[in-house]
């Protein structure tokens, strides 16, 4: 496969499947859909590859703790 490997392939094809689930994710804060959910979880698929996607996942994690302490404090 001209210099492909495995490795390369495989990146290549998580890149392609997160990115689209990402896009979908994103599509849906405008459209129907649980994008809260799909972006998170679009975010996990890249982060099996890619050293940014890891690091956006963990700050949305530390952004829904933050708002879950937030409203576990509000509440009576």
């Amino acid at each position: 496969m001209n210099g492909w490997s495995l490795k390369n392939l495989k990146r290549l094809i998580v890149a392609v499947i997160g990115m689209t689930v990402l896009v979908i994710g994103i599509a849906m804060i405008v459209l129907p859909g649980p994008a809260i959910i799909v972006i998170p979880v679009a975010l996990g698929i890249l982060a099996t590859e890619f050293a940014w996607a890891r690091i956006a996942l963990h700050r949305v994690r530390e952004h829904i703790q933050r708002l879950n302490n937030n409203k576990k404090e509000k509440s009576p």
